[in-house]
């Protein structure tokens, strides 16, 4: 079989290693890719959201499958291009992504539902939000309608934080027209929990949950970023609220979208928060997360790709989803000064004896060197049958690992092993 992957970063890599598991893939072409997934796969230099060039390039090949990764190309309506010229996808059409590309979407879409969610309020006018934050409940959560890279989100303590947020969005046009509507919503608190999730629309088979590590420093300190690291499973997500949440959230949002005419096929992103009050939803997004992906997919023992075709095909009902035993942690190596501002072009050294744990997300092949290219550049991945051994076998492999300027956090995994009693 001939597979399309498109995108280029370290999800997308996970991705096509996973891919090559099943025999039949005897093909893997990543567009754009990156310097790293070279050596898994064909890199083509077209971008994840030239439609045009998309489709041409997998007629004149004639792919059989492909899978769309980023949220910009489902948004933008890849799918839809690519089945229009018979070409079977893995991700959902642009009517259903709309449910990560539109936080007022989404939003709307829970309260009608009942989908356990944070109270909100919708503004197109920067005056009347600022009013609104005058007497808001503080801390308060400020959201870019629109997608964002993962930065369109705001978490303000204090009041002046929540009307620089609202002005950044609408008046400074920070995230573009991301941000020509924004959500203000309640703040939740409790553990943080993603389940990435396989659906035809009518079926729903979760993956093993994973707990993510966005800000930038140890201890939750600094900036946030689109991820620092990750581990799997998430100790807070037992066997009873995984069934509050398939009966609360996941096939209610699954029946929602099939009410308004969305009909969902592929991956969908649960973010959620373990309240006081149960589990709510804090976002959706329409497609595998990064770096949650890096631990997922590693613990997901059944074949990838016919878990995908059954999303396509309808026949997700029958298909087992198996999860291995064991644990994961993903740490994500990144160029210091991430995510405001950093250097690149160094090279990168990695052993080969593990090089099938990494993850490449920001490197560039050039005479045969691999060099650094983005913010985050690497996810190195270890499974072990407790959570301390993953832990202290991705910080090994960490350490064999040299690019200068390389940058990553200490703490990745501390959070979940004190929730999980040190195991």
């Amino acid at each position: 079989m001939k597979i399309l992957v498109v995108g280029g970063g370290g999800r997308e890599h996970a991705i096509i290693k996973k891919l090559k598991e099943n025999k039949e893939v005897n093909t893997v072409f990543a567009l754009p890719g990156n310097g790293g997934i070279a050596k898994d796969a064909t890199c083509v230099p077209i971008g994840a959201c030239e439609i045009e060039k998309i489709v041409e390039f997998s007629k004149k090949e004639n792919i059989d499958y492909a899978v769309i990764a980023p949220d910009d190309p489902l948004v933008l309506g890849l799918v839809d291009a690519l089945e229009e010229v018979n070409i079977p996808c893995f991700g959902p059409n642009k009517n259903a992504a709309i449910i990560e590309g539109s936080k007022v979407f989404s939003k709307n879409l829970m309260k009608k539902y009942n989908i356990p969610t944070a109270s909100y309020e919708v503004f197109c006018d920067m005056e009347k939000a600022l009013e609104f934050l005058d007497t808001a409940p503080i801390p308060t959560v400020i959201k870019a309608d629109g997608l964002a890279l993962g930065k369109g989100v705001t978490i303000a303590f204090t009041r002046e934080e929540a009307k620089k947020a609202v002005k950044e969005a609408m008046e400074d046009k920070k995230f573009g027209k991301s941000g020509d509507n924004i959500v203000i919503e309640e703040f939740l608190e409790g553990p943080e929990v993603s389940v990435l999730a396989f659906t035809d629309g009518t079926c729903v088979k979760p993956m093993v949950s994973s707990m993510d590590h966005k800000r930038s420093g140890d201890n939750d300190t600094g900036l946030n970023t689109g991820g620092m690291g990750t581990v799997a499973p998430n100790p807070y997500y037992t066997d009873e609220i995984a069934k509050i949440c398939m009966d609360t959230i996941f096939m209610p949002t699954i029946n929602a979208m099939n009410k308004e005419g969305r009909t969902f096929k592929g991956c969908l992103y649960f973010g959620l928060m373990l309240t006081k009050n149960g589990p709510k939803v804090i976002e959706y997004n329409c497609r595998f997360g990064d770096p949650e992906t890096q631990v997922v997919l590693p613990l997901l023992e059944s074949d990838l790709l016919t878990a995908m075709m059954a999303t396509t095909n309808g026949t997700l009902k029958d298909t087992e989803i198996k999860i291995k035993k064991g644990n994961a942690c993903c740490v994500i190596m990144a160029s210091d000064g991430y995510p405001v501002s950093y250097k690149k072009g160094f090279e990168i050294t990695i052993p080969e004896s593990i090089n099938d744990s990494v993850y490449v997300a920001g490197a560039a092949l050039k005479e045969g060197k691999l060099l650094t290219s983005g913010g985050r550049v690497l996810g190195v991945t270890s499974i072990d049958d407790t959570l301390e051994g993953a832990i202290k076998k991705s910080y090994e492999k960490v350490k064999t690992i040299s690019f200068e300027n390389a940058y990553y956090r200490n703490d990745i995994g501390q959070r979940a092993l004190k929730a999980d009693g040190g195991k």
